[in-house]
């Protein structure tokens, strides 16, 4: 039975396993390029039909773009297939699951997506397949996922192989990237394992840390998004403190920065958004709250994070009102890092939120916008198209009439028109989380050093 296991990890070094990635967002696309590129067979399956035609008619959003080639190359190879859905085949298989999990809040399950993945892998599954799941999961979930396969009959760790190694991406940068980030990594049994050094060897160069069980796994990569969440949290109260106190946050950070042990600078915005920080550390006070022990450090650090945008608003709108200021705002760059079109759990509709809330005639900008996009965080974050407007462009007639610009985020597309917009003072104020000041561009004053 485990012979099952052991010929697969040798199919993998001969390239004769057929590799189904599940889920082609930032995670799945990169992985099954590189995989079709180590000249395995990818079926690359996403149940969104819109991103299978769009991706099949050769057309990439902004973050993909920087591998068309490499796309294009293992689509006319024949490397690459792309489908709704996992379908039988001869031979071995390991399915590599990159799907989303919502946050874990009241009557959702987070799991629900990585779960159809499973069964859909599953249904076609035979005796020496591999299931590797990389989406981030809540503590347990991996174990659910061994007793869905051994509800099929297969025996883990014998005839069937179930590891679990949590992506670790972080979009855009240019040090740390898929090739040569280390992965912790769980697997079922030794020979899985293996199977999965074979694989990874042209995904990191096997650059893996093998630990003693799923549990250590999953509470590992919760607790990596949790460290930064608590940092971000405690560096924001920073620039509360500093912004009472009349001092720089900024000069304090860099200070503080020259400690050459014990010390990671982290830096002030509008909130922690994305699709790890916000939500990873949930999966632990989940865990915490079943097993009833107070996580209060990642709780506290929740309360902080939301309520950074409430202080961006009190603050632009104590300028705006003790200077008579027309009460229309817009809020520029609503993707939770420069130069992506990712706004899950952007803190910029969270401020898009609070000035709409206040009566503010509110407008929104984002050149990553499109309409698609527009719906989806709409309902993400409970606006309707009532509340606030899309602006087409950050031209000088889409200005007319708006007191204010906050810019949570910056994007290079409109940095130099911001730039711009700074030294013509195209409005009466900038609000400016990323700089932490309130600016009046025509005086060229600071008004407020926000910490």
């Amino acid at each position: 039975m485990a012979g099952d296991l052991r010929r697969t990890q040798e199919d993998i070094k001969l390239r004769r396993v057929r590799i189904e990635i599940f889920g082609l967002g930032y995670v799945g696309f990169p992985l099954s390029i590189k995989a079709a590129l180590a000249r395995f067979g990818v079926v690359g399956i996403d149940t969104n039909r819109g991103r299978i035609q769009r991706l099949s008619g050769g057309q990439l959003c902004d973050s993909e773009i920087k591998l068309r080639d490499a796309f294009l190359e293992c689509r006319r190879g024949g490397r690459l297939a792309l489908d709704f859905r996992s379908r039988p085949a001869d031979g071995a298989r390991v399915g590599i699951i990159c799907v989303s999990t919502p946050p874990p809040r009241d009557g959702v399950d987070s799991n629900v997506h990585v779960a159809d993945a499973v069964e859909n892998f599953l249904d076609s599954a035979n005796g020496g397949d591999i299931i590797i799941v990389e989406s981030s999961v809540g503590v347990g979930t991996i174990d659910g996922i061994r007793d869905a396969i051994e509800g099929r009959g297969y025996g883990v760790g014998r005839n069937f192989g179930l590891a679990f190694c949590p992506e670790r991406i972080d979009p855009q940068n240019k040090k740390w990237n898929l090739e040569n980030i280390p992965r912790v990594i769980y697997c079922s049994d030794d020979a899985t394992f293996a199977a999965a050094e074979s694989l990874y060897h042209h995904i990191n160069n096997a650059n893996l840390v093998r630990v003693s069980s799923a549990k250590v796994a999953e509470v590992v990569k919760s607790f990596e998004n949790a460290f930064r969440l608590v940092n971000i949290s405690l560096v924001n109260e920073l620039a509360i403190l500093c912004d009472r106190l009349g001092i720089s946050s900024a000069e304090v950070i860099g200070a503080a920065g020259t400690n050459p042990f014990g010390f990671m600078p982290f830096y002030p915005g509008a909130g922690a958004g994305g699709h790890c920080v916000p939500k990873d550390p949930r999966f632990l006070l989940e865990s915490a709250k079943g097993l009833d022990v107070n996580f209060e450090t990642i709780s506290g650090a929740f309360r902080i994070n939301a309520c950074m945008p409430r202080y961006v608003f009190d603050a632009v709108d104590a300028v705006v009102a003790g200077g008579g200021l027309e009460r229309t705002v817009l809020v520029c760059g609503l993707a939770y890092k420069p130069d992506i079109e990712d706004m899950r759990d952007s803190p910029g509709f969270k401020v898009v939120s609070e000035f709409a809330a206040a009566g503010y005639r509110t407008y929104a900008y984002d050149p990553y916008f499109d309409d698609a996009l527009t719906e989806k965080y709409m309902v993400e974050n409970s606006l309707t198209k009532k509340e606030f407007t899309v602006l087409p462009d950050l031209c000088d007639e889409s200005l007319r009439g708006i007191s204010c610009i906050c810019v949570v985020q910056y994007h290079t597309k409109t940095g130099f028109r911001l730039e711009q917009i700074y030294r013509e003072s195209k409005v009466a104020l900038i609000y400016d989380c990323q700089k932490r000041m309130l600016f009046d561009p025509k005086s060229k004053t600071i008004l407020r050093q926000l910490g």
